[in-house]
């Protein structure tokens, strides 16, 4: 199997995650300074959110230069002593790549606004008014209810943008956007950046003639869009990765449907792991969480399924499924027991739940603010930050912090971290078949299968005591409790004869 498939990775929003020079804004020195932490952790690959060169309106998701390192984080040099001390550690390291629009201070845009003869006018899409006044067509760009279409007063032809207006689209259809960004691709991997979770991927195609159907045109574009050109794109790009050893593609196909999602793997030959979006959305039900796993293990016969709870765009699982210790436990152990690749959120392994953001202190266009609060570190004054981070830490910070819960053994850190010892250990976690999938009353049960070795997973989703009724259990490899009977959110994972 590849690495991708046996590791855990972890995601680093590196606003947030410790600031090493005081000026509020975490720094890819922080990610260092806390690679023995990550090591002790037991994950096995970091994920970056953007750390490109960027006039921040969308943090870093509009980038400015696709070659570079934005001042605020450190520098490229920093980079690369950050990517040599992860591998030296035997970790992996990807970066967030932005492929479906720049930032409208990009110089590719700033040539293609210049004029209609530009020579990149093609780069991005341009469209004409149309005679009876109407716009190109009806898309509703993310986080409003506003065109993703703007005039440009110099040229008086619109621009389009599926985020925000100073986020153009790029235009794939374009042959020399597709080789000027595989171009940005092979500059970090040479650097030995072992691959890229791709932004929004399933965008970067597109039907702009036709418009959406009447009923949905309150919705934003982007969970709307999905063309088959982009699969001839996907293919490009798989390409030039297959250029060097052992790296991954990872799509953010925002899709809810794990059937359309698994199309984007291709023949083996497009993304080698998409995000399971459902997982974020699915209710903390055991038969809801049963339908979900068996959908996505009849799409993802030839496809190789991904996992996530929580992360930067989303509101945190804590909060999600509310600040219930048990919940918080057993969902992390659901995570990290499925078939398939986990990826854990930076302060999931703590239960952090959402921060609280006073009016006076929201500065991000989507909302996502509480889901992007500062790691706390210490019990101390800034969670151990050295002066006060760019945004308000979680109520209970101080209860919370890494400080706190590594000297706790009932801990949501200490439990995180036996179960990614426990994964570790058993294979048939990481790469065995999931089989046997039933609900019992509330009572979700998987088994995980790899040769001789049979391991049971029981989770209790209900807020009553349930009998577990179980045979053939040669030992117990994890339990919340001692308890004859599964408590309210609690589990067990079983060896079994």
């Amino acid at each position: 199997m590849a690495w991708w498939q046996e590791a855990v990775f972890y995601q680093i929003y590196p606003r947030s995650f410790f600031d090493t020079n005081g000026d509020g804004v975490g720094d890819i020195n922080g990610i260092r300074r806390k690679l023995d932490y990550l090591e002790a952790l037991g994950v096995d690959a970091l994920w970056v959110s953007p750390i490109f060169p960027s006039p921040m309106r969308d943090f870093g998701y509009d980038v400015a230069d696709y070659c570079g390192v934005d001042e605020l984080f450190g520098t490229l040099d920093d980079l690369r002593s950050l990517t040599n001390e992860v591998h030296a550690r035997g970790m992996r390291i990807i970066l967030d790549w932005v492929p479906n629009h720049t930032s409208s201070d990009h110089p590719w845009f700033q040539e293609s606004r210049s004029g209609r003869n530009s020579a990149k006018r093609d780069w991005y899409v341009w469209r004409e008014r149309r005679a009876d006044g109407q716009l190109p067509n009806n898309w509703i760009r993310a986080w409003s209810d506003e065109s993703v279409w703007t005039l440009d007063g110099e040229t008086d032809e619109y621009f389009l943008h599926c985020f925000l207006e100073s986020q153009p689209d790029l235009n794939w259809d374009n042959v020399e956007v597709r080789e000027a960004m595989k171009e940005t691709l092979r500059f970090w991997l040479r650097l030995g950046i072992d691959g890229f979770r791709m932004d929004v991927i399933h965008l970067i195609g597109k039907e702009l003639d036709v418009d959406d159907d009447p009923s949905l045109a309150a919705l934003s574009h982007v969970p709307l869009n999905d063309v088959p050109r982009t699969h001839d794109y996907l293919r490009e790009i798989r390409s030039v990765l297959n250029e060097f050893d052992d790296r991954v593609a990872v799509g953010e196909v925002y899709l809810f449907e794990p059937t359309r999602v698994a199309t984007y793997y291709g023949q083996g030959d497009e993304l080698h792991m998409s995000f399971n979006f459902a997982s974020l959305m699915t209710p903390w039900r055991a038969q809801s969480w049963a339908e979900l796993i068996e959908v996505t293990e009849a799409t993802h016969t030839n496809a190789w399924p991904t996992w996530v709870l929580s992360n930067h765009d989303n509101q945190r699982l804590a909060s999600r499924v509310g600040e219930t210790p048990a919940r918080i436990r057993a969902a992390m152990l659901l995570l990290l027991t499925l078939r398939g690749t986990p990826f854990l959120y930076a302060g999931e392994e703590l239960g952090l739940p959402d921060a609280v953001i006073p009016a006076d202190r929201v500065v991000d266009p989507g909302g996502r603010d509480g889901c992007r609060a500062p790691i706390p570190w210490t019990k101390g004054a800034f969670g151990g930050w050295p002066s006060e981070p760019w945004l308000p830490s979680v109520v209970r910070a101080a209860e919370l912090s890494v400080e706190s819960q590594i000297a706790q053994e009932s801990s949501y850190l200490v439990a995180t971290m036996e179960l990614l010892t426990l994964r570790r250990r058993h294979r048939a976690l990481r790469r065995g078949s999931l089989e046997s999938l039933d609900v019992r009353g509330d009572v979700l049960y998987f088994e995980r299968v790899l040769d001789a070795e049979r391991l049971a997973v029981v989770i209790n989703f209900a807020d009553a005591p349930a009998e577990l009724g179980l045979q053939n259990v040669a030992s117990v490899l994890a339990a919340s409790s001692d308890d004859e009977v599964l408590e309210p959110g609690g589990y067990r994972i079983f060896q079994l004869n």
